[in-house]
């Protein structure tokens, strides 16, 4: 897990730099278009009234530039790692990983993820794959009423918010998977409001059909594999 959990926190730190980066600039008037911002030079960089910047101001995105470029560096390190690793798979869970790389729209950051932080556990049924990524209901009755409190989650949070994002992929790049048209059918029975909760179940779904592809084999009723 250390090596999915650490990429997240790499690209989150990145982020956080990168935006330090533009709010300094920013409050000189300056806007730098693109994500790499260790590869310019400040101190070519001029106010729109065309004066330098400060030198005090340009030493610290110097050195947030160096900070950046190490995290860039060490994010590229995770990278090959992982890539090797599901090029030559070793252990179980590159086993599974480099499996789901095989079906189209799931690419080797989420397969790792998917392999390391989630599927390394034994599931005996849908019940408890739900459950482990808080994407199963909360319902809740008493006397006569009964609602539905929606999804529990109790779960792993990062796989969670990781097969929502996914699920909003392979709508698109899968659309002729029984998924899709799943999804499909509802929300043109329902309107937008749908759309949320809808994808949110299609989620639970798809995580359900890796889970059983992982175990049997069972490739998602109508997904596409990649080419080899």
């Amino acid at each position: 897990m250390r090596l999915v959990r650490e990429h997240g926190r790499l690209k989150g730190e990145r982020t956080a730099q990168v935006n330090r980066i533009r709010s300094l600039l920013v409050l000189h008037g300056v806007r730098i278009q693109g994500r790499c911002l260790h590869g310019f030079d400040v101190r070519q960089v001029q106010t729109p009234d065309r004066k330098p910047l400060g030198e005090q101001l340009v030493k610290e995105i110097e050195r947030g530039q160096k900070r950046l470029a190490l995290i860039e560096e060490q994010i590229n390190e995770l990278k090959r790692q992982r890539e090797s690793a599901l090029k030559i798979p070793l252990a179980e869970a590159d086993r599974k990983a480099a499996k789901l790389c095989r079906i189209k729209t799931i690419g080797h950051v989420t397969a790792t993820a998917l392999s390391r932080d989630f599927f390394w556990r034994d599931f005996r049924n849908r019940r408890e794959v739900g459950s482990m990524a808080g994407l199963t209901g909360s319902p809740y009755q008493s006397g006569t009423m009964a609602i539905d409190q929606g999804i529990s989650k109790a779960g792993n949070s990062r796989i969670r918010a990781l097969m929502i994002e996914l699920a909003w992929t392979w709508q698109r790049m899968q659309p002729q998977s029984e998924l899709t048209r799943w999804y499909s059918e509802r929300l043109a029975k329902g309107n937008k409001r749908h759309k949320h909760t809808l994808i949110v179940a299609l989620a639970r779904k798809l995580l359900v059909a890796l889970w059983k592809y992982l175990e049997t084999g069972e490739v998602p009723a109508g997904a596409v594999l990649k080419v080899a």
